[in-house]
């Protein structure tokens, strides 16, 4: 049974509600404040909160919001960083419309009022830090794909390491559908003979692992949580045995075992088990 609301309640409306979600472009489940954080700070998010209260057109807001969409955009979209990746020109033309807007709001300053404009430079500078880091990424991810290919290509087939903004996309999540960071590599081994040397690659390349099998999310997750991260697909790794009976060590009876390669999909096993009399169970 619910409980009674008064009706006063539900007909009062908040005088001055902020707008959640004023960052354009922005696809995604992020929150103004989480975006802001992730680009600027924490310190920059309490500054924008202080200066909301102050507001006269807000034509200086929307124009450092479009900067921080513009930058979101991009970093949550791998086919558009491949294109600025291919395009150093289109790049250059995109940061300088950044540092123009930035400008912009500059221009309009106002020195009536020491203490907020002091702000506002506070907010212009991080801004510009921002668009600063945003343009060096990009030097940053070449050379280290470069670095990547040639270190990895030692282990697998070159076509098996992949930065393709398809492959990228395909692996941000598996099954849960939880989106955190896009990887920055995904490779596919063709055997399990090359696992071994990938992984010290990686390791020594700096990058996290997340090892990914069918991406169900029914054993385990594949969600890379930074960018700096490679997915090892192993779905090319499915071969597997019926049920054999085994004498393991420390018992006294042989037990019923399945081997299989790290891609196999778990529902393949618990099918072998069946056929066999026995029951596979993914969890307890």
């Amino acid at each position: 049974m619910n409980a009674p609301t008064p009706l006063n309640l539900l007909l009062a409306q908040p005088t001055e509600a902020p707008r959640l979600r004023e960052i354009p472009y922005n696809y995604t489940s992020f929150s103004d404040r989480e975006i802001v954080i992730r680009l600027l700070g924490v310190a920059v998010w309490d500054l924008l909160l202080r200066l909301r209260q102050e507001r006269r057109t807000g034509r200086s807001a929307r124009m450092l919001y479009e900067v921080l969409g513009d930058i979101w955009v991009v970093q949550r979209n791998p086919y558009l960083q491949d294109d600025l990746l291919d395009n150093p020109q289109r790049r250059r033309q995109l940061v300088d419309a950044l540092h123009h807007r930035l400008g912009e709001v500059q221009r309009r300053r106002s020195n009536e009022d020491a203490e907020r404009d002091a702000l506002v430079g506070q907010l212009l500078e991080a801004a510009s830090r921002a668009v600063e880091a945003f343009n060096a990424e990009f030097e940053a991810i070449a050379s280290l794909r470069k670095k990547t290919a040639r270190q990895l290509k030692k282990y697998t087939a070159n076509d098996n390491i992949k930065f393709d903004g398809l492959s990228r996309v395909s692996h941000v999540t598996d099954a849960t559908d939880w989106r955190v960071e896009y990887p920055f590599v995904v490779l596919t081994p063709d055997t399990e003979v090359e696992m071994a040397g990938l992984v010290k690659g990686c390791i020594d390349l700096g990058l996290t692992i997340v090892p990914r099998g069918g991406g169900t999310g029914y054993t385990g997750g594949a969600v890379p949580l930074t960018w700096k991260s490679a997915v090892i697909n192993t779905e090319k790794l499915e071969a597997m045995t019926e049920v054999e009976h085994i004498q393991l060590a420390g018992l006294d009876n042989p037990v019923p075992t399945i081997w299989t390669e790290a891609g196999v999909v778990t529902q393949r096993v618990a099918d072998a088990a069946e056929r066999a009399g026995y029951v596979f169970a993914v969890d307890p």
